[in-house]
């Protein structure tokens, strides 16, 4: 895989060190619902479909489509084969969801099927896939407009292999009107021997009108684009323009095929990588980091070449490579910060932090010949500082010496992905890789749409926290902006082991997890007291307190999709739509 060349930059600015926890709140969540005359088109994986991707792909879609255009509108398939769209504006007096379009269910060529999946590519632009090997690119007029207008069809194409849409997106390119579409599919391929045997493909189309004078009558696919890989993404996305795609995926995507001709691979290097041992190790407190570096034994202090600003770090001996060199995670104080030599063969550096309290997930940027050693004491104190966040029983009284579950349980649960995890961003003109972040110590936990306009942001976990990233394209020096944090929420996903869905809503006001059976569980963002509160144990005033709530349904129904706007929080099962009011501003 291409070497990390990226990292991501967080702003300080919005972690929280202070942040206690959660306080359950008992305050019920308005709950509404209505009932579907047809069941949702859900698709039980076969036999064949026995991996893990395809259980991530498919056993785990979420088939509820928020439409990020029009605030407070989903839309879903049904058996018959209606594209079923719900607006709501008052919450206690709820409609029945409105059939758009209706989908040819007969039967096709295409052996296999899929979930449907519906992307809104525009205002009033969509693109629809029947689950059955046939895409669509429908013309659906302004959809917040309440007249619910049907949807026309303009461009539909059949393949022999079924897929779902990843994403999509329209603009205007040279003139005329262009979507570009991603399509995942997983095939069988007799020539991969692990992975069951199958691997997952990409295809990004660029559709564009070819009608003369600009009439939308007839469209037609202008490029195909294959990349392979041999997992699921986590998150994939074209850019706004179609000048780019972000992949972020356990094992990296190469582009093999560009209108059916192969693309020639770059021969890597006949190298075999071998592990080494670190070459240092480091600890931190929330004041200090204490580093450690193996040195060539009976060197001198006069040899030592060592140099310190607050943002970068030299480590070297005389007549030696430099054993570590670049820029540090964080601002340290070079006037506090000492090193000596110890044992004749080791340099201990202690470094002081310039900003007291935050956890660095890394020392020097991009560094991996390294090993961080927590002591027993620092593992004892944050699992017992942070087990009563993954309470998942209502208890109204949130003693600390009483926590829900037994933080040993959570060892299974609470572990990131390999160490081929990346975030790339390849270019569309060469089709080459022009930035890759190593995401090896940052579990990906969802994706979510906060302004249509741009990439959809995807959030990360960064030791304990949630942390929330907007991609910028058009920025190389900046490509991934943090624009919000969940305290805590890396930590509480961890430990919900019937967790099915998570996502937040759009302004961050709240993240939220949704279970397989009936229970949502609320993550707001501090608030301000109107009160005064003390720490019982501490003796201080608290000045906010971060809430969590829990919201149980009345069904026995598995459930299939789930989504959230500012206001409210969606929750589909085979037979029923409910709707949760969260916010009320």
């Amino acid at each position: 895989m291409t070497a990390s060349n990226y990292s991501l930059k967080v702003n300080r600015e919005l972690l929280d060190p202070n942040f206690e926890s959660y306080r359950l709140s008992l305050d019920v969540i308005p709950t509404y619902s209505v009932e579907l005359d047809a069941a949702v088109e859900e698709v039980e994986l076969k036999d064949s479909q026995y991996t893990r991707e395809h259980i991530r792909t498919f056993g785990m879609y979420n088939y509820l489509h928020l439409d990020q255009w029009y605030e407070d509108s989903v839309l879903f398939v049904d058996r018959k084969g209606r594209v079923l769209s719900l607006s709501v504006t008052l919450d206690s007096a709820l409609g029945n969801p409105r059939e758009v379009y209706s989908l040819n269910t007969e039967p096709t060529e295409c052996e296999e099927r899929v979930c449907p999946s519906i992307s809104l590519t525009s205002a009033t632009w969509a693109c629809v896939s029947d689950g059955r090997c046939r895409l669509l690119l429908l013309r659906t007029g302004k959809r917040g407009d309440g007249s619910l207008s049907k949807w026309e069809l303009l461009f539909s194409e059949d393949s022999t292999d079924p897929f779902i849409i990843v994403h999509s997106v329209s603009h205007v390119q040279d003139g005329n009107h262009t979507v570009e579409v991603l399509l995942l599919r997983i095939l069988k391929n007799p020539a991969e021997s692990k992975a069951g045997g199958f691997s997952v493909t990409l295809e990004w189309m660029t559709v564009a009108n070819a009608s003369e004078h600009g009439a939308e009558k007839r469209y037609e696919v202008k490029k195909r684009r294959v990349l392979r890989g041999k997992s699921v993404p986590h998150y994939a996305a074209v850019e706004p323009h179609g000048k780019g795609l972000m992949v972020a995926s356990e094992k990296p995507f190469v582009f093999t095929h560009v209108d059916g001709r192969a693309v020639e691979q770059e021969e890597p290097e006949p190298m075999e990588e071998e592990k080494t041992d670190p070459i240092y190790f480091w600890q931190q407190t929330s004041e200090d980091v204490t580093l450690c570096v193996r040195m060539p034994e009976g060197v001198a202090k006069e040899q030592v070449q060592f140099g310190l600003t607050s943002d970068n770090l030299s480590i070297g001996v005389r007549g030696f490579s430099t054993l570590l060199q670049g820029q540090l995670y964080a601002s340290v104080d070079p006037d506090a910060s000492t090193w000596i030599i110890k044992d004749d063969k080791s340099l201990e550096v202690t470094l002081q932090k310039r900003s007291e309290g935050p956890m660095w997930p890394e020392l020097v940027m991009g560094d991996r010949r390294g090993q961080y050693v927590m002591s027993e004491e620092q593992a004892t104190l944050l699992h017992q500082t942070l087990a009563h966040l993954t309470s998942e029983d209502l208890n109204s009284d949130p003693d600390w010496n009483k926590p829900a579950c037994n933080s040993l349980e959570l060892e299974d649960y609470d572990r990131f992905f390999d160490d081929g995890s990346s975030l790339t961003h390849f270019d569309e003109a060469s089709l080459k890789p022009t930035h890759v972040v190593n995401l090896a110590s940052h579990q990906y936990l969802f994706t979510v749409n906060v302004d249509p306009t741009q990439m959809p942001c995807f959030c990360l976990r960064h030791d304990v926290d949630a942390l929330v990233w907007q991609p910028h394209p058009d920025q190389p020096g900046n490509m991934w902006e943090h624009v919000a944090t969940f305290n805590a929420l890396g930590y509480v996903q961890a430990s919900k082991r019937d967790k099915k869905f998570s996502t937040c809503a759009p302004n961050f006001s709240y993240a939220s997890l949704c279970d397989c059976l009936r229970r949502t569980f609320i993550y707001r963002q501090p608030s301000t007291l109107e009160t005064v509160l003390f720490n019982r144990r501490q003796g201080r005033q608290v000045g906010q307190v971060a809430k969590q709530q829990v919201a149980s349904l009345d069904s026995d129904q598995p459930i299939l999709g789930f989504r959230a706007t500012n206001e409210r929080a969606y929750i589909l099962t085979s037979r029923r739509l409910y709707v949760l009011k969260v916010n009320n501003d």
